[in-house]
């Protein structure tokens, strides 16, 4: 392909792999083994939700669907990175390219907005514990899901249409999914839509709940840590790891490609497996449910021996 800019692109290299040739058996392994374990740990926590009707609260919804978000996030991904893996040459097609690139943005910024809408759920919960039943209903937690499953989406997608109208100069990605110059420049607007505006209002609230919960004492202050330290963990978590990201594919013709390749690996690879075990163990109500199902299962098994 001649390195000019053109509106007629048909294929675009994936050139983040290091050293496929030598290790792609490594690489399939690894990528699948992370996809069989992120689809399974993240469909069952949100299966044991929904069907345990001591988990129908608004909290643990917002959980549900932060962890569906990890699978489709996945789902939509991990399929053609595995078949790259497998292939002799890493190409997609641009139309496959402007996908990912939706996906990538559109679920990424989805996790923000579900993230704030947690934190909104806590203020609640903890700062106005009488008028929390009446104000967080069900259908206004329908309501707060379906914004931020449909604001980010229509975000990148009216970034997307503007930027498929314009010339691509590089035709060679450097990453193991496809993220294109023009597209970057469109990523900075949609990163500060969707991620620094609910960071923002994040901080603030969590802020909110830290001082009002210390003024009450010792007991408020223990509980506000306890219900909100996961959702801190995993905030801070994915914020980091989506800054590196964003900074690094700025800076990618003078960052060495191992560095590149690994930042890539750890936003798709670590944070969907990092969600289900920060709300899998390390959260009573939702762990409780997963120690029941291991003893049911070790009860069933001993029956069907004898």
């Amino acid at each position: 392909l001649e390195n000019k800019c053109t509106h007629n692109v048909t294929y675009i290299i994936l050139d983040g792999y290091v050293d496929l040739e030598k290790y792609r058996a490594l690489y399939f392994v690894i990528f699948f083994s992370a996809f069989v374990v992120i689809i399974c740990s993240n469909s069952t926590i949100v299966w044991l939700i929904l069907i345990h009707k001591n988990l129908h609260k608004p909290m643990y919804f917002f959980i549900a669907a932060l962890l569906l978000n990890s699978v489709l996030f996945s789902s939509a991904l991990y399929p053609k990175i595995l078949l790259d893996i497998l292939s002799e040459k890493q190409v997609v097609t641009y139309s496959t390219c402007l996908f990912q690139w939706w996906i990538f943005y559109a679920i990424g910024g989805a996790e923000f907005w579900l993230l704030m809408f947690m934190a909104l759920d806590r203020y609640l919960a903890i700062c106005k514990p009488l008028q929390y039943p009446t104000i967080m209903t069900k259908s206004r937690v329908n309501v707060l899901l379906t914004v931020a499953w449909t604001v980010p989406g229509f975000q990148v997608a009216a970034s997307i249409s503007t930027a498929s109208q314009m010339k691509l100069c590089n035709f060679v990605s450097r990453g193991i999914i496809c993220n294109t110059t023009t597209h970057k420049l469109w990523g900075t607007f949609t990163l500060v839509n969707s991620a620094f505006v609910p960071m923002i209002f994040n901080c603030f609230t969590y802020i909110n709940i830290f001082i009002i919960a210390n003024r009450r004492g010792p007991e408020a202050r223990k509980k506000a840590m306890n219900t909100c330290l996961p959702h801190l963990v995993v905030l801070f978590n994915y914020f980091c790891l989506c800054s590196f990201d964003v900074l690094l594919s700025r800076v990618d013709g003078e960052f060495p490609k191992l560095g590149l390749f690994i930042i890539s690996v750890q936003l798709i690879l670590y944070h969907p497996l990092f969600n289900p075990f920060i709300y899998g163990l390390k959260m009573k109500k939702i762990s409780t449910h997963f120690i029941i199902g291991k003893h049911c299962i070790q009860l069933f098994a001993y029956l069907a021996m004898i």
